[in-house]
């Protein structure tokens, strides 16, 4: 039985399209979609969002209330944009809000 050192086995689990990979760019998008909403909502409105989880390029994200989903929504095209900037290809195509 032959050892394999430990960074060449996690590169090869985080290369291709491995199961790994797109859990880790799943939580990578969601980090960066909290930071994005409290800039953008700023600090009266970002603290109600929370990025939840992100499916089929769809990110879904929690609002303490219909106000703060309809604020979402009427600003989806520019936080989507403002995401996807962040890793220079389109990681999300919409935002789902839950209220």
């Amino acid at each position: 039985m032959s050892f394999s050192p430990l960074g060449d086995t996690l590169l090869s689990k985080l290369s291709g399209n491995s199961t790994l990979k797109r859990q880790l760019e799943s939580s990578q998008v969601i980090e960066i979609s909290k930071t994005i909403l409290d800039e953008l909502l700023g600090p009266e409105i970002g603290p109600l969002v929370k990025p939840l989880f992100l499916k089929n390029r769809t990110l879904t994200v929690s609002c303490s209330s219909s106000a703060v989903a309809q604020e979402i929504r009427l600003r989806q095209l520019e936080i989507v944009a403002k995401i996807n900037e962040k890793f220079d290809k389109p990681e999300i195509d919409r935002i789902r809000y839950l209220a």
